[in-house]
């Protein structure tokens, strides 16, 4: 059969997504582009946002129009928290929680997807399901972990994902060499709390980090996201002297005041957080540092949100993840008092844009002129190819396919070098 798939939310999503996808055609079925007619469509989908659970249902919908005879599978987080809401869509054939989507290409083998329910019934404990993906020649998101014990107020990831779990060292090894056959020269370390991998089967995040750097046909590694509690310096250190471990560093904040880290069930406050950022600018100056930031949650009050923001401007991030609060179902953040209106959430975002505006402006060119390898994608923009700077600046040149997943050393310039914010995501 013809199966396309639409993913949202996290790389994550995108590494099980991929991971399924490929199970099925090994299995016989032919991988269509979601916008194409397909007999089977996959719609992994994200709750961390009310928009992003919108986006969800239009994908649904759009799937639909595309062939309204075609088999509809939905499947993750919103499979987690919304089953009542996918439900009510007509046309939808198969909903499959984050403990239930493994068994996805068993059951399309089998030609039991329409109407069937799980086994499981989302009621066993979620065990960890290894996924990478290998949608792009050049990198490859690999799954570490999954789930999450921390249950920040306002986050609903543990509700769809669970508890922390988290592949061995030795099965991370394994997936990283496979990576590698299918010609990956960069792999990003995926999960929902990366930084705790290991801790529930008596294993450490930065062993792994160092059995991953023997992998010698592995040039490039990221982490894709770190705790900023879990992020030790013994990890910094290891990152500035390894052979393959990129100055590239994700590490949410989510609040500059430590009232409203409080709020939010944190596991740190905004002094250590500073020690971290400068802690790895002092290893690695010419690090890419990203944070995350979730502007106007019930309880920040306007005093709180101008500490967040002279906080911010006395840090040395390059650029932010930047986040309007939005209520989700179940979590302890919809009882904060005051409550912070939908006009007063949008008008803090747009501050918060324009101060990771700046910081990403001055981040570029504090790096012009100066070289750095890149990793080039086989992509083509309009007779442009782009790569990555081992510190994250998305740079261009004439498209070249004999450069495409080749790394070379190039300098930096105004010319070649892209600052806007849509190469952070």
């Amino acid at each position: 059969m013809k199966v396309a798939a639409h993913t949202l939310g996290c790389k994550l999503n995108f590494a099980e997504t991929s991971h399924l996808l490929q199970q099925m055609e090994k299995s016989g079925h032919t991988i269509v582009d979601y916008h194409a007619e397909a007999d089977i469509y996959i719609i992994n989908t994200c709750t961390v946002t009310a928009l992003a659970e919108r986006k969800c249902r239009n994908a649904i919908r759009q799937a639909l129009r595309q062939n309204p005879d075609a088999h509809v599978a939905v499947i993750g987080c919103f499979a987690n928290t919304g089953r009542a809401q996918i439900e009510k869509i007509k046309g939808v054939s198969l909903i499959l929680d984050n403990s239930e989507k493994h068994l996805l290409p068993g059951i399309i083998e089998k030609g039991r997807i329409a109407g069937f329910r799980p086994p499981t019934d989302g009621h066993t404990l979620p065990t960890f399901a290894p996924a990478w993906s290998s949608t792009d020649r050049t990198r490859a998101f690999l799954k570490i972990q999954d789930g999450c014990d921390y249950f920040c107020t306002y986050c609903a990831i543990p509700i769809a994902r669970g508890r922390s779990r988290s592949a061995t060292i030795s099965e991370a090894v394994a997936m990283a060499r496979l990576c590698a056959q299918n010609g990956a020269k960069e792999i990003v370390l995926t999960g929902v709390n990366t930084g705790t991998f290991g801790l529930h089967n008596g294993e450490r995040f930065i062993d792994l980090l160092h059995e991953l750097d023997k992998i010698e046909e592995i040039k490039r590694y990221r982490i894709s996201s770190i705790e900023p509690n879990l992020i030790t310096e013994e990890i910094i250190d290891f990152t500035a002297r390894s052979r393959a471990f990129l100055p590239h560093f994700h590490i949410p904040l989510q609040a500059g005041c430590d009232a409203v880290l409080k709020l939010m069930h944190r596991h740190y406050d905004t002094s250590l957080y500073r020690q971290r950022i400068e802690f790895i600018k002092q290893r690695l100056p010419d690090a890419c540092i990203a944070a995350d930031i979730i502007a106007g949650i019930n309880g920040e009050t306007d005093e709180h949100f101008e500490q967040t923001k002279n906080f911010l401007t006395t840090l040395p991030l390059s650029y932010l993840h930047v986040f309007s609060y939005s209520e989700r179902p179940h979590t302890a953040a919809l009882k904060l008092t005051p409550r912070t209106d939908v006009h007063t959430r949008r008008t803090r975002s747009q501050q918060l844009h324009s101060i990771s505006n700046q910081k990403l402006a001055a981040f570029v060119e504090s790096q012009i002129g100066k070289t750095r390898p890149v990793l080039w994608e086989s992509d083509n923009h309009d007779g442009k190819m782009h790569g990555l700077t081992d510190n994250y600046i998305r740079l261009q040149r004439p498209f070249d396919p004999h450069l495409v997943n080749t790394i070379t050393n190039e300098t930096i310039t105004r010319e070649n070098a892209i600052a806007d914010l849509d190469f952070c995501e």
